[in-house]
């Protein structure tokens, strides 16, 4: 589930001249009214490959060795363009930067299949965008509580937005089974579309082999696969504050929240009455909460739970980013949580404020 100029271009006469041109992946074309832009920088994934310099009449040159096709972006500037170069089809790609979005490619079938779905991710892009600079103006000086809301209302919205442009992600790909299809799935959000990234994985299982940025995407997919809704949640073995080992498997039978999070983490204090408030209603219904802390210091640690009225099991290693859960469970940030059904398995991620409220409504009432 992205320097300096180097000398390739230099080396790379002395390499491509005995190379035959179906070994040869190449770009040419030229920028109009670039600005200040000098030099344009190609991409795979998130890996730079190159730069070359806009030469006379601001044009350019990129070629490179291969065998097999390859997904790039060149970059110009702040906008991003994806091609995909194939051996033996040079490229030609024209930009002008007083109209970015209205490229001009030619040679590559593929590339002109990416420019074809180009407005689909530049409006994912947009509205993408808008949301969040309009969550950022609507937060100004409101409570905790007033953001939390607002957070719910925005993310709702963001959901139903980005929603759309999965399903237009998932008909493109299944219409180019090639590496254009492969860049629109790349695109997707994992929080959003997690099972179309899971499920597009296995059907490109055996393709693409040779391709180190597709290669990378499977891996990366499989890492997602294992924290999955519908997914066995990984084991977890941990202490309480005094000092019992506990298994999240003691817990099967229940629904279970598990709530990784710290005393110094600001977003987690704020949850953590909502929390409360939940176990609070469904704790006789056969639901309850895993606390899984961060922290590195004991005190602090136990001061959170009694301040914060915390009576659900609570366990750490005391490791902090250390721990090997972070590793278990891919935590990148707190709050993460999991909801787990009864046998163990993930029903829900990162529930918060309302959104975990009317999932336990739902799921209890």
């Amino acid at each position: 589930m992205f320097k300096n100029v180097s000398l390739f271009g230099i080396a790379g006469l002395l390499v491509f001249s005995s190379c035959s041109q179906k070994d040869v992946i190449e770009v040419s074309g030229h920028i109009e009214n670039p600005g200040n832009i000098k030099v344009l920088s190609f991409f795979e994934g998130d890996r730079k490959l190159d730069s070359v310099y806009l030469g006379d009449a601001n044009k350019f040159k990129f070629e490179r060795e291969a065998t097999q096709p390859r997904l790039l972006s060149i970059v110009v500037g702040n906008n991003k363009y994806p091609v995909i170069l194939s051996p033996g089809e040079p490229l030609r790609f024209v930009a002008d930067m007083q109209e970015p979005d209205d490229y001009q490619v030619e040679g590559s079938p593929l590339t002109l299949a990416l420019k074809d779905f180009a407005p689909y991710k530049r409006r994912k892009d947009f509205v993408q965008d808008s949301l969040q600079s309009a969550f950022a103006k609507a937060t100004v000086d409101k409570s905790a509580e007033e953001i939390e809301s607002l957070r719910f209302d925005y993310l709702t919205e963001f959901k139903q937005k980005l929603s759309i442009y999965t399903k237009q992600a998932v008909d493109f790909a299944s219409k180019q089974d090639n590496l254009a299809g492969f860049y629109a799935i790349s695109t997707l959000d994992p929080e959003i579309a997690e099972q179309e990234i899971i499920a597009y994985a296995h059907n490109i299982k055996n393709k693409f082999s040779d391709n180190r940025y597709v290669t990378q995407f499977k891996q990366e997919a499989k890492k997602l696969e294992r924290l999955a809704v519908g997914q066995i949640a990984p084991e977890i073995t941990s202490f309480t504050p005094d000092n019992k080992p506990v298994k999240l498997t003691d817990f099967r039978g229940q629904y279970v929240l598990v709530d990784f999070w710290a005393s110094w983490c600001v977003p987690c204090r704020q949850e953590n009455p909502n929390i409360v408030k939940q176990y609070q209603a469904y704790k006789d219904k056969g639901f309850t909460v895993l606390g899984v802390s961060l922290d590195n210091n004991p005190g602090s640690w136990l001061r959170a739970i009694k301040d914060d009225h915390l009576v659900w099991t609570q366990v750490s290693d005391l490791q902090a980013w250390s721990s090997d859960l972070i590793i278990d469970y891919k935590i990148k940030a707190i709050p993460t949580s999991y909801l787990l059904d009864p046998k163990g398995r993930i029903l829900a991620k990162n529930l918060r404020g309302r959104e975990l409220e009317a999932f336990l409504a739902k799921t209890f009432n």
